[in-house]
């Protein structure tokens, strides 16, 4: 009732929403820019959230209910299509969306049913969904009694990846380790960190109440805003999953090395170059990526040549070839779908094949930059084998001056499961499983031969 006169109130006023519904109503947006616009998930996140007051926690609560829902799609929209026994009124696809947060409240976030199908009908009514009331309500109602049968009765591995990918998944790795992914797709991941070099790893541990892994990386359970962690402000340690922090360690030691760092943005390796030593020029085309990379190495007073241009068309210095070159090359990023759930959703096979052709002419530049005795590492964040390791025997078998040199386990904190049988590294969300996972990372090492000369850059 309180909530009820509250609606009357804002609707008459054209004031503020509810908390309970101005969450939700958040939530809705950001699940329409997804599913029905194809935005990206943080872009999304972002723009419903970038603008006017809300309590932190509603917007936490915004942004679960939207996550959740995009994670758990395909039993969400499975268990919807067993109880909808009506063509949807006006607005189908907004209607469903509405009813998508209720399932996912009633199914996945045990919300007390009242709560999730009452704040429903009456965002109904705020959105201009009216004629939807009803079957909000009916719909709604019927799945809190009949909710749990439904999950039993679910194969969550086939309903929550799309046909093509899990066909694609399961023939390069297996039925086994596919479910095993899909199970942490399932999950909030935890937050991972990686620290400047020199600062005390225990310390810092016990300080932010981290668990330390083999290679170093920092891990802690997500939650609160990432700036007032200890040691944000003061440039301790940078945002990174431990799978991303692993190809620059295939480069070494990195005192005194000059590094081109292709399609640089983010910039969480730019900054384990920088922090390890290297003179690293950064590349990327994007500008205002290029300036998120700026702002993260003011902040961990770090510095490195940033350069807004195509990987593809730049050009250093007359004569300047590096000592190393890392091409963290533009992918399907099908292997951070544990922390971006709407990868697979937004992703199609269209894009894995335009993909893979740019991949193989950055790969073609990158060869011409290192200098003779050089290191190039070449990295991915998809699953797709052909985003990998065919780009890397492609390459091999078309440029003789180039020559596989193998990731050992000692190298990447002893996760042997990780190299392939060619020496590559491969992980899987998989893998740390119950700790939580990592992304699903391709990596390639390879060392210019110094017989042959350079090809014209």
């Amino acid at each position: 009732m309180v909530v009820k006169q509250a609606l009357r109130k804002s609707a008459n006023s054209h004031g503020p929403l509810p908390p309970a519904l101005a969450s939700r109503n958040a939530a809705l947006d950001i699940l329409s820019l997804v599913l029905d616009r194809n935005r990206p998930l943080d872009e999304a996140v972002d723009a419903a959230l970038g603008r006017g007051e809300m309590d932190p926690r509603d917007r936490a609560f915004a942004r679960l209910l939207a996550t959740t829902t995009i994670r758990r799609l395909g039993q969400i929209d499975n268990a919807l299509s067993r109880l909808i026994e009506a063509k949807l009124p006006l607005k189908p696809e907004a209607l469903m969306n509405l009813l998508r947060l209720g399932a996912a409240q009633l199914m996945f976030l045990e919300t007390p049913p009242h709560a999730a199908v009452a704040t429903a009908v009456d965002l109904a009514q705020v959105v201009g969904l009216g004629r939807g009331k009803g079957m909000a309500n009916a719909v709604l109602r019927r799945l809190s009694r009949e909710g749990a049968a439904i999950l039993a009765d679910q194969d969550t591995v086939r309903l929550n990846i799309p046909d093509w990918l899990r066909r694609r998944w399961v023939h390069a790795y297996g039925e086994e380790a596919v479910a095993a992914m899909a199970a942490q797709h399932l999950a909030e991941p935890p937050l991972d960190l990686t620290l400047r070099p020199g600062e005390s790893v225990a310390a810092w541990a016990e300080v932010l109440e981290a668990t330390v892994f083999p290679t170093g990386t920092l891990r802690r359970p997500v939650g609160g805003r990432i700036e007032s962690l200890p040691g944000f402000t003061e440039g301790k340690w940078w945002v990174q999953d431990a799978a991303a922090a692993l190809p620059v360690l295939l480069f070494g030691d990195l005192r005194g090395k000059t590094v081109f760092d292709l399609c640089a943005a983010p910039g969480g390796k730019t900054m384990q170059l920088a922090a390890g030593g290297a003179t690293v020029t950064a590349v990327d085309r994007s500008a205002s990526r290029i300036e998120i990379v700026r702002k993260n190495l003011e902040r961990l007073a770090l510095s490195a040549t940033l350069i807004t241009a195509d990987a593809l068309a730049w050009k250093p210095a007359e004569g300047v070839l590096a000592d190393l070159v890392l091409l963290d090359a533009p992918c399907t990023a099908t292997g951070t779908t544990r922390r971006h759930p709407d990868i697979p959703l937004t992703k199609t096979p269209q894009d894995l094949i335009q993909l893979t052709r740019l991949q193989g002419e950055l790969l073609e530049r990158a060869t011409r930059l290192v200098r003779p005795g050089g290191i190039l590492v070449y990295c991915t964040c998809s699953l797709e084998p052909e985003e990998g390791e065919q780009q890397i025997a492609r390459l091999l078998a078309s440029h003789p001056e180039m020559a596989r040199r193998p990731v050992g386990a000692e190298e990447i904190g002893g996760l042997n499961e990780a190299i392939t049988k060619d020496g590559d590294l491969r992980t899987l969300p998989c893998y740390w499983g119950e700790q939580g996972g990592m992304d699903g990372f391709f990596a390639a090492r390879l060392v210019r031969n110094d017989r042959f000369e350079n090809s014209p850059i």
